[in-house]
């Protein structure tokens, strides 16, 4: 099929020499530079001609490997109604990234960050039946996040375009099967698309449901941090579980016992009292990693049934003094719930802590019910082990025990994972210490479970006839961040370097000189190459310097150029090169056509 070239002459474009002031990566500023997208405000871009042809190519990859697994395309609108969002109680729980609206009869709505619900509403509208059962739904579409900040460009938008799909199974079995085609087609999209990745093991988060892994494009700019295992598993630090440690035998143990430390509100100068004050027998030096921390967080539940405005509740959790509280991990534990430290209200409210001295003695299991301050629930951080002894508060001030001892002198209600990871930590699967690496998520897939079926009523009637809730895997990937990270690995420092899956054209032919010979015959070249279906960006501009047009070339990013200029023409040649000047080729001009259709073909 003859494909019209897109002419220089005519095109809507303006590359620019400078970076825009306020493009804080590479891709932002290559983006915007060479004419692909304008910026309109923070995290908000026009997309340009040569931007939509990329972005087009994206979506075309991302929808041929997902309709080959089976999955059909539906199309829903941004803006959306209250009530189904408040149903699963993610109206409340998105908190200040939805951007929410009222229309003129003061009616509210959203501008969808994501749209489970309304996938799902759709199926219990249409479908009542296992017969019905499975069935994959996509869409690609626009989203909005209220962002506090955006930045790197696409890569965190107020706007942006994502794939969403959505599988609906009349068992858990099914969803697996789902999980793992669309897995599947995620590697294929990434690997077309010449985006590196790792899959990582993640948490659900407000998505709610069980298993979780994102994909992330490593880079050094990316946002999130996550666990390189030496076998090559991964983990997101939010997800990663620490090997519990084993028991310690405490049987030689002293007794528990309180000591004074005067002024020793914080570690630091908790391990000064006790080695000034209280030093050990056999002349070790006590330090931060002998002491037991107790922070005291205040947990924001979302709204429920029994609490419509959600409530608060104050939990305490006690960690090793050389480890630094991880808030993120630590909110992972008590998903969908929000946590932050308590504040001098929430303490206020339980004379029994003593600011600087809090213990185990008054937390969890040690306090009974009955007292008249209200039960905080303990929880201690995965690295502690059961027999471990310890210096920690005692609830008075000036006062600390010591061989305070976790199973025999006080308890806890559970385990959490609480303390930032380290450089050298132990890797869940064992295989060695964990190497911390950068990236940026470009996908993610979820094993949603019953979460949204149970909250919107979506049942359907199995073999028995009898009414069953249907399971639910929810898979996202951000094709506007995808296209962005592309072009964040896809570049050097003269301009942008397309794979040829995604560039906007697959040749950039270049009249150069003043000679009409030179545009003679980059116009047949041009023709021909129309003629055999092959995408091509022609700078025809006239009165346009060799160099500003070999400049505009190496910017743009086109994987091939193509040069009619004097030189060339004088020999009845056609100069042929990688975009990013190697292996140049002089070739007769009645044979450019075929030559450049064989390099094409040997292009990645």
């Amino acid at each position: 099929m003859r494909t019209k070239a897109m002419r220089m002459s005519t095109l809507f474009l303006r590359t620019l020499r400078e970076d825009p002031a306020d493009a804080d990566v590479d891709s932002a500023k290559l983006l915007q530079r060479a004419g692909y997208v304008r910026k309109v405000a923070p995290g908000i871009f026009t997309w340009l001609p040569l931007g939509l042809k990329v972005l087009d190519k994206v979506q075309a990859v991302v929808r041929e490997e997902i309709n080959g697994i089976g999955a059909q395309e539906v199309h829903f609108p941004a803006l959306l109604p209250r009530e189904p969002y408040e149903a699963t109680h993610r109206w409340e729980e998105y908190g200040e990234n939805l951007f929410r609206l009222q229309d003129r009869h003061g009616a509210d709505y959203l501008l969808a960050p994501t749209h489970e619900e309304m996938f799902t509403l759709l199926v219990k509208d249409m479908y009542s039946s296992y017969k019905d059962l499975p069935v994959v739904l996509y869409q690609i579409q626009t989203k909005y996040r209220d962002e506090f900040r955006p930045r790197a460009g696409l890569i965190r938008g107020r706007e942006f375009i994502m794939k969403d799909a959505y599988s609906f199974t009349v068992d858990e079995e099914g969803l697996k099967k789902a999980y793992q085609d669309e897995r599947g087609a995620y590697e294929r999209i990434f690997k077309r698309l010449g985006v590196n990745y790792v899959i990582v093991h993640a948490v659900s988060g407000p998505m709610g449901g069980s298993e979780s892994e994102e994909f992330l494009a490593p880079l050094p700019i990316g946002e999130d941090t996550f666990a390189l295992a030496p076998s090559g598993k991964a983990w997101n630090v939010e997800a990663l579980t620490t090997p519990r440690p084993e028991p310690v035998d405490y049987a030689e143990t002293p007794a528990m016992q309180e000591l004074d430390t005067p002024d020793s509100t914080t570690i630091d100068t908790l391990v000064e009292r006790f080695n000034q004050l209280h030093p050990r027998e056999d002349g070790r030096d006590w330090t931060a990693a002998d002491t037991l921390k107790n922070l005291i967080v205040a947990v924001k539940h979302p709204a429920d049934d029994d609490h419509p405005e959600g409530w608060r509740e104050l939990v305490a959790v006690g960690l090793p003094g050389d480890r630094q509280v991880d808030m993120k991990r630590l909110e992972a534990q008590f998903a969908p719930a929000e946590i932050e430290e308590a504040n001098e209200t929430d303490l206020a409210a339980h004379p029994e802590l003593v600011k600087g001295y809090i213990g185990p003695r008054v937390l969890g299991p040690q306090r009974s019910d009955s007292e008249s301050a209200a039960h905080i629930r303990y929880f201690l951080d995965a690295h502690v082990a059961s027999g471990s002894a310890w210096v920690t508060g005692a609830d008075a001030e000036g006062v600390h025990l010591a061989n305070a001892v976790y199973g025999r002198d006080f308890q806890a209600d559970g385990v959490v994972e609480a303390a930032e990871v380290r450089h050298g930590d132990m890797s869940p699967d064992g295989s060695g210490p964990l190497s911390f690496e950068r990236g940026v998520e470009i996908g993610q897939v979820f094993q949603l479970g019953l979460k949204y079926s149970d909250a919107l009523g979506l049942k359907v009637l199995d073999r028995n006839g009898k009414a069953v809730p249907v399971w639910m895997g929810c898979y996202g990937i951000g094709i506007s961040r995808v296209l962005a990270c592309i072009a964040e690995m896809h570049h050097d420092d003269k301009g942008l370097a397309w794979p040829k899956a995604v560039a906007p054209a697959a040749v950039h032919v270049v009249a150069t000189g003043k000679k009409q010979e030179a545009f003679d015959a980059a116009e047949k070249l041009v023709a021909d190459l129309e003629d055999r279906g092959v995408e091509v960006l022609y700078d025809d501009r006239p009165k346009v310097s060799p160099g500003v047009k070999f400049k505009d070339a190496e910017l743009i990013g086109v994987p091939l150029v193509a040069i009619a200029g004097r030189d060339t023409i004088a020999n009845g040649t056609i100069e042929i090169r990688n975009r990013d000047g190697s292996d140049v080729q002089a070739v007769p001009a009645n044979q450019a056509t075929q030559a450049i259709m064989d390099r094409i073909a040997a292009l990645q």
